[in-house]
């Protein structure tokens, strides 16, 4: 009896250092990280939330029926237009502000191309770096590398499809009154400028909340390389 209790305690023993190894040899931290792996693994996430935002935004109503990002009149103007609806102004308001919402989510599909083409551009060492950094280091990043050609190719596009309503010209006309007295910043009174703006704002904001939930969760996202460097995060 002593000898099989003996026995049964070196087996649980033993059990338990195999366990022991087996877990000190796979928990990792960002120092047992290769340079390819911290680069593979960020580059994996900087894709799939790029994709994902582009997916969500760049549909009918990615824009508009998206509380998070949904473009609304700028300044002073988002308070005017209730007065205004009141005058019977009320279906041509929204018509602007579906107009603004439509010429977002056009815009950002023409963006994939080069959001994707920007992961190529990350460094090794950027990839680390980023890697220690926020939750947002990514989003950061990424608008730091993309918001001005971005901004370039999507004007033409939001001017195209807002040019399709004729209070368009009306507000540029108003808000850049309005901008003189403080009423709206600079950079808002130019509806073209201003829901370029927005546009990039909304897609990275999307992309800053996958990149959230691939940190949160980096086994939920099915991708060994993500499991292995943002697992090393936790």
């Amino acid at each position: 009896m002593l000898r099989r209790n003996f026995n049964q305690a070196g087996v649980s023993a033993l059990g338990a250092l195999i366990l022991a190894t087996y877990q000190q040899a796979h928990a990792l931290s960002l120092g047992d990280l290769t340079n390819a792996e911290a680069s593979s693994g960020l580059k994996t996430a900087l894709e799939r939330g790029a994709l994902a935002a582009v997916a969500l935004l760049g549909k009918t109503d990615g824009f508009l029926g998206n509380p998070k990002v949904r473009i609304p009149l700028p300044g002073y103007l988002e308070d005017a237009s209730k007065l205004l609806k009141t005058f019977g102004q009320g279906k041509r308001i929204d018509e602007l502000v579906v107009s603004i919402n439509r010429a977002a989510e056009a815009a950002v599909p023409m963006g994939k191309d080069l959001l994707v083409g920007a992961v190529k551009s990350m460094s090794v060492t950027d990839a680390k770096n980023i890697l220690q950094g926020g939750e947002t280091s990514v989003t950061n990043f990424f608008a730091e590398k993309t918001r001005a050609p971005l901004g370039v190719k999507f004007l033409p596009v939001v001017t195209k499809a807002t040019e399709k309503v004729g209070l368009a010209n009306k507000y540029n006309e108003v808000a850049g009154k309005a901008a003189g007295f403080g009423l709206v910043k600079k950079e808002d009174a130019n509806i073209q400028q201003y829901v370029t703006g927005k546009s990039l704002d909304g897609l990275y904001l999307i992309i800053g909340e996958e990149e959230k939930k691939i940190r949160q969760d980096p086994l939920g996202t099915g991708s060994d390389i993500l499991k292995k460097v943002f697992g090393a995060l936790k």
